[in-house]
């Protein structure tokens, strides 16, 4: 099989959570039949879902994965991304063990074996954007939206279509699926936008923002926290929105600086420890409270921020980039930098988050792995486009996909890749 079934249901939001280290499935009930209060090292983990940012707060943690001392490629695919659009790239999932399914901006979504063999191959887009969200994998079946505005779904062993659903005029970032709806964010010319949730076995519309918020082209994944009870995404009107979950009733926005009229949030929202971490391209890295919707610090950094926050529970620390060449651990109550790596080029994919070690790429063209405590390198691959997709550590290999340098030139091969542990 190349997916596994969604298991019981255990909270009143349709989550099994699993606790920071990926061990066994965890009640959200103690003894007495009351709600257990919520444990900031744990992530709401859908069982058999595979999907961007691992968990429905997006941490990007991965603290069973390990990161190899020393990498080489293993295999590269060509021609995966020939566009040169500055937004993050599509990131790989894995479909099985031996297999993920990897989108790219030529609009083409293909399963790939372990070894780079092609299983199967689908068309979404193929006369805009293509694809730049990273797919749902869920009880048999791919979700991924594209810039076409379609949210398509097929079958994950043979790439069969399912059904396809026209939500919007573009679909630029990942969908988000708790067990019940595929949640996504769609965006309309004028400019405007919209939250949808969806049937995963029909593809009808269970629930549109009866508003049409957010105001302006969200390319943000959403962040779910069941505990706290809130669903939030930002956008390019520079607003954070907050609806209730699993209710769905508006609540609240943020707004970033409200004097700057540059503060989009392009990024995946990261929840934790009852708050939403993201930045901003008014240069600031957020806390906001996911209860109230107000702010409880900010971090100045260099330069415009469109990269989504990792956590690593263990420390309470947030990691994120900027423009400014930097990725930065945070300690998340008080916003304090505890280090900073600096690259050589802006840093706009997120970090993965594994066992004592970081993974992630910039547009000087690596990708990085550094050690979670110190920052130190531990090694570093170049490659030929510039690096804006999430890298996916899955069964000890490391995956992810380069944009292309310069369509204008004749550059137009940004290739997938995989990288093993050197010999």
């Amino acid at each position: 099989m190349l997916a596994a079934s969604t298991g019981a249901l255990a909270t009143a939001a349709g989550c099994q959570t699993s606790n920071s280290g990926g061990g066994e499935n965890e009640d959200t009930k103690g003894s007495d039949g009351t709600e257990k209060i919520a444990d900031p090292a744990e992530q709401t983990v859908i069982e058999g879902v595979n999907q961007f940012r691992r968990s429905l707060e997006n941490w990007g943690y991965y603290p069973e994965q390990t990161v190899p001392d020393a990498v080489e490629i293993d295999w590269r695919i060509a021609e995966h991304n020939t566009d040169d659009h500055t937004a993050p790239k599509a990131s790989a999932v894995p479909l099985s063990d031996d297999a993920i399914v990897f989108p790219g901006d030529t609009g083409y979504l293909t399963a790939l074996s372990s070894d780079g063999e092609v299983i199967w191959q689908q068309e979404t887009d193929m006369e805009g954007r293509g694809i730049h969200g990273t797919p749902v994998v869920a009880e048999g079946t791919v979700f991924i939206g594209a810039y076409d505005g379609i949210l398509y779904a097929f079958d994950a062993q043979t790439g069969d279509p399912r059904w396809e659903t026209k939500l919007g005029g573009s679909i630029g970032g990942s969908p988000k699926y708790d067990g019940e709806a595929i949640y996504v964010a769609v965006e309309y010319p004028d400019p405007e936008g919209s939250m949808f949730a969806v049937d995963p076995d029909s593809g009808d519309v269970l629930w549109e923002d009866p508003e049409s918020r957010p105001t302006n082209h969200p390319h943000s994944t959403p962040a779910i926290d069941p505990d706290v009870g809130m669903m939030v995404l930002g956008s390019n009107d520079g607003m954070l929105y907050g609806w209730s979950y699993p209710e769905l009733e508006f609540q609240w926005t943020f707004e970033t600086d409200p004097n700057d009229t540059d503060g989009e949030i392009k990024q995946p929202i990261t929840a934790y420890d009852g708050a939403a971490f993201f930045g901003s391209w008014d240069e600031h890295i957020y806390r906001v409270d996911l209860e109230s919707g107000t702010e409880d610090w900010s971090f100045e950094t260099g330069g415009l921020s469109m990269s989504g926050a990792g956590v690593d529970p263990t420390r309470d620390e947030i990691y994120a980039g900027s423009h400014d060449g930097n990725l930065y651990a945070l300690d998340a109550q008080t916003g304090e930098e505890r280090w900073r790596f600096e690259t050589d080029r802006p840093v706009t994919g997120c970090p993965t988050v594994c066992a004592d070690r970081i993974v992630f790429g910039a547009k000087d063209g690596a990708v990085y792995a550094i050690e979670t405590e110190t920052a130190k390198e531990i090694w570093h691959v170049d490659n030929d486009g510039v690096v804006t997709s999430t890298p996916r550590v899955h069964d000890g290999a490391i995956y992810y996909a380069e944009r292309a340098p310069d369509p204008e030139n004749g550059d137009i091969d940004g290739g997938a890749y995989k990288l093993v542990a050197a010999e």
